[in-house]
């Protein structure tokens, strides 16, 4: 009565294996979709393009390009934040918000401190330093001037814009300052800086201090580094100001290491005083 008709799935799905497995010369499965017909000239610019164009530098990256604002939001190892980030639960609370937005807040800041060599290049070192330490609340003192700058109830400051000859720093002042290490490239190549005070910048250590002796200040004369967070470990660094004469610590005989350091400064340099206030 009913008539069996073999199935042609075995034979459809043979033939659909055969085809993928046709020899060594077809060992590439065919493209899914419409392959388009293009030009030779064509195809062969397109796949140059496209090497080019993953090697070339980020349009933010270039130096005669827009600069945004917002480009301070991102991090040079983006890849890797963002798998860090995924990989961590997301927390709301307040108390998490509040220290991802002091976080942002110091990344940004140490960005900005970042040396700019345009500045010192258009208005020379003593001038760029100064606005850079003004700015930030600072002060700072000019040769043949008892006058302090620093910035007014307005936040307002008095420093010429342009380069003039024979203006030099010959004091400067940091007191209290919020700094980061990106700035201390800042204060370089002052030839005839005598004074020097890092007082109560709490994050100035001896990373910091380090930075600060390598920078070319031959005339440096008084160094201030009371409420910081320098250690004995950081004053070996010192060899490098050789004009140095007055050294203020918060307790040069704090323990036998602050001894020892001390010692060991004076007798490399006879004129210098490692004390703790004038």
């Amino acid at each position: 009565m009913y008539k069996l008709v073999r199935s042609t799935t075995t034979r459809l799905s043979t033939l659909n294996r055969a085809s993928v497995h046709r020899g060594p010369t077809n060992d590439v499965p065919p493209a899914i979709g419409p392959t388009p017909d293009l030009d030779p000239e064509i195809s062969k610019k397109i796949q140059e393009d496209k090497k080019r164009l993953q090697w070339r530098t980020p349009y933010s990256d270039r130096p005669d390009s827009f600069y945004s604002a917002f480009k301070l939001f991102a991090s040079e190892n983006r890849n890797s934040e963002l798998v860090e980030k995924m990989q961590q639960p997301i927390d709301l609370s307040p108390s998490a918000i509040l220290e991802w937005w002091q976080k942002r807040r110091t990344t940004i800041e140490a960005h900005m401190q970042k040396f700019i060599p345009e500045r010192h290049a258009t208005l020379g070192d003593d001038i760029a330093t100064a606005h850079f330490i003004v700015h930030r609340g600072g002060s700072v003192r000019f040769r043949g001037s008892d006058k302090w700058i620093q910035k007014d109830e307005d936040d307002e400051y008095d420093l010429p814009r342009h380069h003039i000859p024979g203006m030099v720093l010959e004091e400067v002042r940091c007191d209290g300052m919020t700094l980061f290490y990106e700035g201390m490239e800042n204060i370089q190549k002052l030839l005839r800086l005598k004074h020097l005070s890092f007082e109560k910048v709490a994050r100035f250590d001896d990373w910091y201090l380090d930075r600060i002796s390598g920078n070319v200040l031959p005339s440096l004369e008084r160094l201030n580094l009371r409420g910081t967070a320098v250690t004995h470990r950081g004053l070996n660094c010192l060899y490098r100001l050789p004009s140095l004469k007055v050294l203020l610590v918060d307790d040069p005989e704090k323990d036998i290491h602050w001894k020892l350091t001390v010692a060991m400064l004076e007798e490399w340099n006879p004129n210098l005083r490692v004390v703790a206030s004038e």
